[in-house]
């Protein structure tokens, strides 16, 4: 079954005072320092909504990356937007966050000890299912800019081997309804469900997404994902992209401009 719910399309005004947004309020930049990062969704997510972002910039020089979770906290009641996501939003309860790695994070059912892996669908299916929700993985995974090579670190980021927080790749939180009236946590990586992190999240009132851009995380961007049947424009993508060596090789396709473009970057 496909979540019926509206795209994530914005980060919301409210935001850590060194994050400066475009003008689309889609890119996300901490302007200085390595602190001060946070971001949130604009509107409360729907259970199964993924509110997915790629990382564009990364800054050398500092210890720590990427945090993302989900927050029972309007930020329009935050007085002053705090500083980290761990400790300081985490601290005031009904939030959940987590640093962004491969392959901790996971919680047993019942508490306890941290659950081994779970099978990971095969790279080349076009749908991740998580519980009920069916979520189409093109858009989950990370794409290289477009280069002599970007067909090789392409296939990286499909098998999802590089690492969690590299250049290009994308991060998704998302949660999922259970039948106690709770909600389980999940967060994706390029197009890989790393198991729940976090369960039993109350849901009487609306979650929004976290997105700390932290510490070697300079900038992101929000990846709008289309849930149900994919977009004739994507389909055409797909057939593209599997018939070509690399994405070099679009440019000297008889396509328009704009068609050439979405293949290429998106």
């Amino acid at each position: 079954m496909a979540a019926q719910c509206r795209l994530a399309t914005s980060f919301h005004h409210v935001h850590g005072a060194n994050v400066q947004l475009d003008a689309s309020r889609m890119r996300a930049t901490r302007v200085e320092s390595f602190a001060n990062g946070l971001c949130f969704s604009q509107e409360p997510l729907a259970p199964g909504q993924i509110f997915l972002v790629e990382i564009e910039e990364k800054e050398k020089g500092w210890c720590g990356h990427l945090r993302v979770g989900l927050t029972a906290h309007d930020p329009q009641s935050l007085e002053v937007v705090p500083e980290y996501s761990l400790p300081d939003l985490v601290n005031l309860g009904d939030t959940w966050v987590f640093a962004i790695t491969r392959s901790h994070n996971r919680v047993a059912p019942d508490g306890g000890e941290e659950a081994p892996a779970r099978a990971q669908c095969p790279p080349w299916e076009p749908f991740l299912l998580i519980e009920q929700v069916r979520i189409p993985r093109d858009a989950l995974v990370g794409r290289s800019r477009p280069g002599r090579y970007s067909h090789i670190l392409d296939e990286l980021y499909r098998a999802n081997v590089l690492p969690a927080t590299a250049r290009r790749s994308r991060i998704g939180v998302l949660y999922a309804l259970q039948p106690d009236g709770t909600a389980d946590m999940h967060i994706i990586i390029n197009g890989q469900d790393m198991g729940p992190s976090a369960r039993r999240l109350p849901t009487a009132r609306p979650l929004y997404a976290v997105v700390d851009v932290f510490a070697s995380t300079k900038s992101v961007r929000i990846i709008p994902v289309e849930y149900g049947l994919p977009s004739l424009q994507t389909l055409c993508r797909l057939v593209i992209q599997k018939h070509i060596i690399h994405r070099l090789a679009i440019d000297g396709l008889d396509l328009p401009p704009p068609l050439k473009n979405f293949c290429k970057h998106e």
